[in-house]
């Protein structure tokens, strides 16, 4: 983190974790933080401050109206709503957010955080001016392109292996007769990451750490490619070292194929059922009724 001088963990001490689920494009934070002073009694900006920005593909550059490249047109009204967080996108999450929204986007764009885009919970048991734990969980929707008409933005696409920019800072108050912050922690090497994605760090969309999930998983897919015919071709998405598949398609045939084509005789709700196994064990994965033909 970039700051003037060291801060000590009895004074603040946060904690991020950010996650993403394969299949939606959110992402997921857990922010945990201990503060000997937490500042959040005024309406305003004055308030502790868990500033994110997601540039998630990678556009860079200056994405706020005060960095326009353009330098005549960055006090221009216009600007705000053609350009102010349209690529990339800054969130100013209130820690904690009292009476107010529970985070500002700085750009032309309020409504990514709402739902369903956006939303937030936190817990904590301090008054303002108090000491405390708190525990905040929240996600967002990255956008490629964020207008300020909703009916016309592009939702980043999130992939796995996929790199996305991403920083943040942190602005700690400690006390509302104090013109401006205490302290500035960014985890980017630039403090202007807040207004220019090409200062954020890169992140990898990684799957999920092996020793969290099941040494073998059975899981599967299908598509139907001839109504008319009732012919399906079935796809093997099973997780771990599978030496070996059995399917029951649920019409009494079956088949040993990794990725079977089959054709049903007869019209039905079929209950199809793929049995994998591996030197780490067996499982199986069952569909009720999904593959239905007429």
């Amino acid at each position: 983190m970039n700051y003037k001088e060291p801060v000590a963990p009895s004074d603040l001490s946060v904690q991020v974790k950010v996650g993403w689920v394969k299949g939606m494009n959110h992402l997921y934070f857990l922010y945990e933080a201990q503060d000997d002073y937490w500042d959040f009694e005024k309406p305003d900006l004055h308030n502790d401050i868990f500033e994110l920005v997601v540039d998630a593909d990678l556009s860079g550059g200056p994405f706020i109206r005060q960095l326009h490249p353009i330098e005549k047109i960055r006090e221009e009204l216009e600007t705000h709503f053609l350009y102010h967080g349209v690529h990339a996108q800054n969130y100013h999450v209130f820690t904690p957010a009292q009476g107010k929204d529970w985070t500002m986007i700085w750009g032309s764009q309020p409504w990514i955080k709402d739902l369903p885009y956006a939303n937030a919970a936190s817990k904590f048991n301090f008054k303002p001016g108090e000491s405390g734990k708190l525990t905040l969980e929240f996600y967002i929707t990255p956008f490629d392109f964020a207008p300020p008409e909703p009916l016309r933005a592009i939702v980043s696409k999130l992939e796995e292996g996929k790199n996305i920019g991403m920083s943040w800072a942190i602005l700690d108050y400690d006390g509302v007769d104090k013109p401006g912050n205490d302290g500035f922690w960014s985890l980017s090497h630039k403090t202007t990451m807040y207004g220019n994605a090409s200062d954020l760090v890169s992140f990898r969309l990684m799957p999920m750490e092996a020793n969290l999930r099941k040494p073998v998983e059975a899981n599967w897919s299908f598509q139907v490619v001839s109504k008319s015919d009732r012919k399906v071709a079935f796809h093997d998405q099973s997780y771990g070292r599978i030496t070996s598949w059995k399917w029951d398609f649920g019409d009494g045939e079956t088949s040993t194929e990794k990725n079977p084509i089959h054709t049903y005789n007869k019209a039905g709700e079929f209950v199809v059922i793929l049995y994998v196994e591996s030197p780490e064990g067996n499982d199986r994965r069952s569909k009720v009724w999904d593959v239905t033909l007429p």
